[in-house]
């Protein structure tokens, strides 16, 4: 009975506020337009990788949701480096997973993880470096564009151009749908019938709002909480069979220094976990006794170093990047997990599960309601399943 009453505790505990950072993920996925990140991580230089690396921590996509965004985003002619950083800045940390660490683990925690997320992508982001040579991927590109601005480079095939040179004409045909001199020429074409593009933003423009958040809302409740109850629920549980049955003192005796962050990480590389799900996980190794720098060392790699990441790094990006696309992230992870013990320990921060002051900042019937619904909502999933 204790087993389940902390398991309900810690349920009850996360529900709110991973609610919110769901709701919260769905209108980012939802108005967020969907060409932004092709827009602006098209070059190189270390102004793309850090716009990628802070475009991608809010993103609403765990470690296999990030790998076809990552890999569309590198056949859209995005570099080297703004891939590698959006690869690792997005599974290691989202607005679902801050909102559950700042519960789950403490306000400190729950800035210094962001923080370091980015920091790691930056620099795995760096050391994979520069295309040398123009990728084959770009060959997939509209040859008509340059594969490194992604701008248009064959000035003659702009739509309102005329083969003869009417400058006049051009003008009333492109701002007169009902004047068109030429038949043939693609403004007669715009005239007689809308775009495919056009059309799609008159669709989009016709969107209500009520609309664009039942869209945010389902994808909130559908896809990406199907991508992370797995591993949430066996997080959740793995947190209350050691708040249960192992004492604090347990791993104190290789819970801190880098030594135990090096376990951490041959522990988290095998993992398929993300962000969200990861929180949990770490709580229960903090109530064991392991230092909140390797517990952050965990919520880092553990997302962003899977075998699946880890596959698509080699063959998309080349057998160099993935050398340093694991010098860059677990390099930055243990970096950052001795800065923060360091400054636990210096300025004496209290890194501990809020279970005491969960009471004071939340009603407890709105927790329960919460936690009904998310149980609801997981029940949901399970029965769509055995329906397919």
């Amino acid at each position: 009975m204790l087993l389940l009453n902390n398991f309900w505790q810690l349920f009850m505990l996360s529900a709110p506020w991973l609610m919110l950072g769901l709701f919260i993920a769905g209108l980012i996925n939802v108005y967020l337009p969907k060409d932004f990140l092709h827009r602006h991580l098209g070059s190189e230089g270390l102004y793309t990788t850090i716009k990628a690396a802070i475009i991608g921590a809010p993103m609403p996509l765990c470690s296999c949701g990030v790998i076809p965004a990552a890999l569309s985003l590198r056949r859209s002619g995005a570099s080297k480096s703004a891939t590698t950083a959006f690869l690792v800045s997005t599974p290691e940390t989202g607005v679902d997973s801050i909102s559950v660490s700042y519960v789950l683990l403490g306000p400190f925690m729950a800035i210094i993880r962001p923080i370091a997320a980015i920091a790691s992508a930056i620099v795995a982001g760096v050391l994979v470096g520069k295309d040398s040579v123009e990728s084959p991927l770009n060959l997939h590109l509209d040859p008509h564009l340059d594969p490194h601005t992604n701008k248009n480079i064959d000035h003659d095939s702009k739509c309102c151009a005329s083969k003869k040179e009417q400058p006049i004409e051009t003008t009333v045909c492109c701002n007169n749908e009902k004047i068109v001199q030429d038949n043939e020429s693609c403004c007669a074409n715009m005239a007689n019938g809308k775009s495919e593009a056009s059309e799609t933003i008159e669709i989009i423009s016709n969107n209500s709002i009520w609309k664009k958040l039942h869209q945010a809302i389902n994808f909130s409740c559908t896809s990406l909480l199907q991508d992370t109850a797995k591993w949430l629920m066996i997080g959740l549980v793995f947190a209350a069979l050691v708040q249960t049955y192992v004492p604090v003192s347990f791993f104190t005796q290789w819970g801190s220094g880098i030594l135990a962050m090096v376990v951490v990480v041959l522990i988290s590389i095998p993992m398929y976990v993300c962000a969200t799900a990861s929180t949990p996980i770490a709580a229960g190794l903090l109530l064991s006794g392991v230092s909140p720098g390797a517990v952050l060392v965990f919520m880092l790699a553990g997302p962003a170093t899977n075998i699946a990441t880890l596959g698509v790094v080699a063959s998309e990006l080349g057998k160099r990047a993935i050398v340093s696309y694991l010098t860059g992230v677990i390099g930055t992870a243990i970096l950052f997990g001795l800065l923060t013990d360091y400054l636990v320990n210096e300025y004496n921060i209290e890194v501990a599960p809020m279970l005491g002051e969960h009471h004071e900042m939340l009603p407890v019937w709105f927790s329960q309601l919460c936690a009904l619904l998310l149980t609801g909502l997981l029940i949901r999933l399970v029965v769509i399943k055995f329906k397919k």
